[in-house]
């Protein structure tokens, strides 16, 4: 049954959309923003659903305006975007590879991240703000080293991956080295950096990050074609007029940068760039990166994890990295056993 519409304009502008799909990014959001709603009012002064809306429009009392939007919002904002920025970079980075282990956990980027980051920790013991700079600089130098190496007559999927997962055990084992080489202070927090974790993020997390979304994430849907394209093949995607090379360079690039930045943000966070892409395609059963949908898959997931793992530890809440962790390490195993009985691996 098929499930495409078109949708005509009276300039003759036609639009053409995946019912199925659009009505699960519907779902997907919604869910997003309903579980951002219960996380907020989750906590040791918990706040019913209905005054953390009132609160949110401005109607709310002086506590509950103090608890939502200085204390809970901050950290739920942080966890959407982290979610969002993940999920989008994880779908660039397995719609180019044409693999769906191709994601920044695999590739090395988180690591890549978290050299930077252990960096300034551990060499300079600057603040969180360097902090999150030295890991968008590891994972940008990550990302250009990955996409150089991977080069020869241009990129393609299964180089990418292979070179990533060297890169990645060759940055793990510098992020041992310094880890070793620090002193226990600093040993301490570069772990819990290490975790990924939305404790005690602020408006100062959201902002950057926020502004960085809204430049990046219009500018890859607008090139969702051309990552359509791609994944036909260089030589398909030639003849249908797509400028490869530039594509791919800028897809690759802003999948970096919101990796980067994500992992800034809240430590390496595992999995979410993995499974978040897999689940949102699985749930359209459309062909295609499925950007939309991944980005709101991330978004949802990450916010779900952090009000489980306050709700199943409570004062003793594992940090949503662990979390994540555990349901992306599960998920993995049987993405692997499913690709080795398919014959793909």
């Amino acid at each position: 049954m098929k499930t495409n519409r078109a949708v005509r304009s009276p300039g003759g502008l036609s639009v053409r959309f995946d019912v199925r799909a659009l009505t699960v990014v519907v779902v997907l959001l919604l869910t997003a923003l309903t579980a951002s709603v219960v996380l907020i009012g989750t906590g040791d002064f918990p706040i019913p659903a209905a005054d953390v809306l009132r609160t949110l429009v401005g109607e709310g009392n002086a506590g509950q305006e103090f608890i939502v939007t200085e204390l809970r919002l901050p950290r739920v904002l942080v966890g959407l975007l982290v979610g969002a920025s993940l999920g989008l970079g994880g779908a660039l980075f397995q719609s180019i590879s044409r693999n769906p282990l191709g994601s920044p956990d695999v590739l090395g980027l988180g690591q890549g991240a978290t050299a930077g980051a252990l960096t300034v920790i551990v060499l300079f013991s600057g603040t969180a703000g360097q902090v999150a700079l030295g890991a968008l600089a590891g994972g940008l130098v990550t990302g250009f080293a990955i996409y150089a190496l991977a080069w020869k007559r241009g990129v393609h999927g299964y180089r990418l991956v292979l070179v990533g997962i060297g890169v990645s055990a060759i940055v793990t084992a510098v992020n041992g080295y310094l880890l070793t080489k620090s002193d226990i202070v600093d040993a301490a927090r570069a772990v819990v950096w290490m975790t990924g974790s939305l404790d005690g993020r602020d408006w100062d997390q959201v902002w950057p990050l926020l502004a960085l979304c809204a430049v990046l994430v219009p500018l890859v849907l607008a090139n969702g074609r051309g990552l359509r394209m791609l994944e036909m093949g260089d030589d398909v995607s030639y003849a249908l007029g797509v400028r490869v090379e530039r594509v791919r360079l800028l897809l690759m690039l802003s999948a970096v940068l919101l990796t980067a930045a994500a992992t800034a943000a809240a430590g390496p966070v595992s999995f979410v760039a993995l499974t978040a892409p897999q689940l949102a395609r699985r749930l359209t059963r459309a062909p295609g990166p499925n950007m939309a949908a991944s980005l709101c898959m991330g978004a949802a997931l990450l916010v779900t994890a952090d009000w489980v793992s306050q709700r199943a530890f409570g004062a003793e809440q594992l940090p949503v990295g662990v979390v994540t962790g555990v349901l992306g390490g599960v998920y993995l195993l049987w993405l692997l056993v499913t690709e080795r009985r398919a014959g793909r691996i």
